[in-house]
């Protein structure tokens, strides 16, 4: 399988904003999860690319989190899991990270801030996440 191919199918969800693709996988945690106690969790594992011409580095996170009864949680914060990483072209980088809800499903929506070597500042699409546990009897 060649090395693109892996990727999509390791990370079935994809957007690219300036050369910088953002690639997603969601998996929900049954062993962390307490339906009984309305607690749904799931990780998800981003890959950040730079196929573009010049280094960047992602600054900021901002994320729109909506449960099943369209209750909104807005997050926004520096870097991704304590770090701001610098990429080089061609380099990337991964990170894995969790979402509680209190419904069995919901969305997560959001983008990266990044700032480019010519000190432009602009925002990287992070494809939809959704959110569904599965149904149980």
């Amino acid at each position: 399988m060649s090395d693109s191919k892996l990727a999509n199918w390791l990370f079935p969800l994809g957007a690219e904003t300036r050369g910088i693709l953002v690639r997603a996988s969601v998996s929900y945690l049954a062993d962390q999860s307490e339906p009984e106690n309305d607690r749904w969790v799931w990780s998800y594992h981003i890959r950040i690319e730079n196929h573009s011409d010049q280094t960047v580095q992602l600054l900021t996170r901002h994320w729109d989190i909506t449960d099943a009864r369209g209750g909104l949680h807005v997050v926004d914060g520096d870097g991704v899991v304590g770090d701001q990483p610098v990429l080089n072209p061609g380099q990337d980088y991964d990170y894995v990270s969790g979402c509680p809800l209190t419904t069995q499903s919901g969305v997560m929506e959001g983008y990266y801030g990044f700032i480019g070597e010519d000190g432009a500042q602009f925002e990287v699409e992070v494809p939809r996440l959704d959110l569904r546990a599965p149904v149980t009897a």
